[in-house]
């Protein structure tokens, strides 16, 4: 097997000064510091990083977020769900088809294997079978072929939640509306979540506190634009194992945890193992589809030359419903497999 470097520096990072990459990604790692903090960490003034966050917030379209742990809120049914038309559809109509259910987090048309990529969860098996073929018979008139595949494993990365799946959780109404705030503006001061919401300043606060003992919050984080002349491609893999499978696993897992010394976005967005007509997913940034395919897609393949791996592949063209998950984390250190060196 040939092997395909997985360490290179994307250019459009090359266009950005240091200064410019650690204040978005520390705000990534934790969007609730404070200018303060974050000039504290960088060596500069508490001026100079208001300053320049202000031209990227407006430069990336910065969004800050919350990163939610879907399985304390109750939403243990995580699914990607590749979709193809035999007939082009109208998608403003597709949008609206997905947008009267809470259940779909992000739908994006794409330009590849398939024609639609979307993330959805529920609270019960019943109610996402009960939606899944809810959609496909609202959308037969597009001769659709769906597939979809239960997560089995979230390796690296999120989608973004909806503020309508967090609405229908059985979880305090108090830690909801505060969740649902923070999710549009995880930045927001105590003030003004207690303004929107109607309580008294040190009821907001104690109110916070309480909520972070919970395990609803798995990080404050951001979101971006799309970065112009780059590409976010996909790969939907189907593999038949072979007792070589923890071998080819490994050496293909090392192009996910390498990536420039503070991305302005992570090259890895979101990967994950899969139980039903695929069996992985990943989401990634590359400078082009050439970069994206040599360096993504063909290692993959040649990792997994044993395995006779049947992959899907494109490039996300628009999203329908929902934010991309752009932003700039540790991602050797947010892996969740930690063992792939030894294996």
């Amino acid at each position: 097997m040939e092997d395909v470097s997985y360490e290179f520096e994307s250019k459009f990072n090359k266009k950005y000064s240091l200064v410019a990459r650690r204040i978005i990604h520390l705000l990534s790692e934790n969007s609730r510091a404070s200018n303060t903090d974050i000039a504290k960490k960088m060596g500069i003034t508490r001026q100079a990083v208001a300053k320049r966050l202000k031209r990227l917030e407006k430069e990336f379209g910065i969004n800050y977020t919350l990163e939610l742990n879907e399985e304390a809120l109750g939403l243990a049914h995580p699914h990607i769900i590749m979709v193809k038309f035999g007939k082009k559809p109208n998608y403003e109509e597709v949008k609206k088809l997905f947008l009267e259910s809470p259940i779909p987090q992000f739908v994006a048309s794409i330009k590849g294997s398939h024609d639609l990529i979307i993330y959805a969860n529920s609270a019960s098996r019943s109610e996402y079978a009960h939606w899944d073929k809810r959609m496909q018979a609202l959308l037969s008139s597009y001769e659709v072929s769906w597939y979809s595949s239960e997560i089995a494993h979230t390796q690296l990365g999120y989608f973004p939640l909806r503020n309508e799946i967090i609405d229908k959780t059985k979880i305090d109404d108090r830690h909801k509306e505060i969740i649902k705030l923070l999710n549009m503006d995880s930045r927001a001061s105590f003030l003004e979540m207690a303004k929107k919401l109607h309580v008294r300043f040190h009821v907001m606060v104690y109110n916070f506190k309480k909520l972070l003992k919970t395990d609803y919050i798995r990080k404050f984080t951001i979101t971006e634009k799309p970065i112009k002349n780059t590409v976010v491609m996909y790969y939907f893999a189907k593999l038949t194992l072979t007792n070589l499978f923890a071998r080819s696993a490994a050496t293909a897992r090392k192009a996910l945890i390498y990536d420039d010394e503070y991305p302005i976005v992570s090259r890895y967005l979101f990967c994950s193992q899969l139980i039903g007509t695929g069996d992985f997913f990943v989401l990634g940034v590359f400078d082009n589809r050439k970069i994206g395919y040599s360096r993504g897609i063909l290692h993959y393949k040649n990792a997994m030359e044993t395995q006779k791996v049947k992959i899907g592949y494109g490039v996300l063209d628009k999203v329908l419903v929902g934010r991309m998950p752009l932003r700039s984390i540790d991602n050797r250190r947010e892996y969740r497999v930690l063992e792939w060196a030894q294996e």
